[in-house]
């Protein structure tokens, strides 16, 4: 079904053509009828946000389709990347778990279905549906495992050359191999990369200048080709 953001909608959980993509919804068909009696579901613009830090906990989002960043703020107004969400995650379920406020704000970078289930639905579900808590479990442990990565990479990388690098090979991982190299499509402005490596926008500018003078990314429009993986991975000490 199209929508005024260019997006296809998809109507019902049992039929959803992305669901086996994505770690919570790839569930049993019972599960997925009862997911979706709970849902609420709607398309959102890039720029939206769905909930933010500090906020009790109204229930979690589901993201259907497009990618959401994860971000979290200092009381000077410095602020952090920690993740960029993709389709088939489930965001704010910590804190709808625990009844505690949400511990980052969750905003779209690109236009965006979400279905939203509420706190006391949730729960209700967990407790009936053992597959669900499973998923959850495995999502909230991965999310663990890459929140470790992250105070490695931040803390002990040296340089911030090497967070780039080092970033730019964490994107390879999910990129398409092509003639021109690893194939990147990066929909992060040079303000949003920086707040991913603690670093300024200034910094980034020139670093990627940097390296495509080097030959190692070319850069085109939103398109990032990574031609000289080695390199970088010869820049990463950790």
């Amino acid at each position: 079904m199209p929508t005024p953001y260019n997006i296809d909608v998809q109507e019902h959980c049992t039929t959803c053509t992305l669901r086996k993509e994505g770690m919570f919804c790839n569930m049993t068909s019972d599960s997925v009828s009862a997911l979706e009696a709970l849902k609420f579901s709607s398309v959102y613009p890039k720029g939206a946000i769905l909930f933010v830090e500090h906020e009790r906990p109204k229930g979690v989002f589901i993201l259907c389709s497009g990618r959401a960043k994860l971000t979290t703020s200092s009381s000077e107004g410095k602020t952090l990347i920690l993740k960029i969400a993709e389709p088939g995650e489930i965001l704010g379920v910590s804190a709808t778990i625990l009844g505690t406020t949400y511990e980052v704000s969750v905003e779209t970078i690109e236009p965006a279905q979400v279905a939203f289930i509420r706190r006391d639905d949730f729960l209700r579900f967990l407790a009936a549906y053992s597959e669900a808590s499973v998923h959850v479990a495995r999502q909230l442990s991965e999310k663990y495992q890459a929140a470790q990565r992250e105070i490695r990479s931040l803390g002990l990388s040296r340089t911030t050359s090497e967070k780039l690098a080092n970033l730019l090979l964490q994107w390879c991982e999910k990129g398409e191999e092509s003639a021109n190299g690893y194939r990147l499509k990066v929909m992060l402005t040079h303000e949003e990369i920086a707040q991913m490596i603690g670093t300024t926008r200034e910094t980034v500018t020139r670093l990627l200048s940097d390296f495509r003078k080097k030959k190692i990314v070319e850069v085109k429009g939103s398109t990032f080709y990574v031609t000289k993986p080695d390199v970088l991975h010869s820049m990463v000490s950790i």
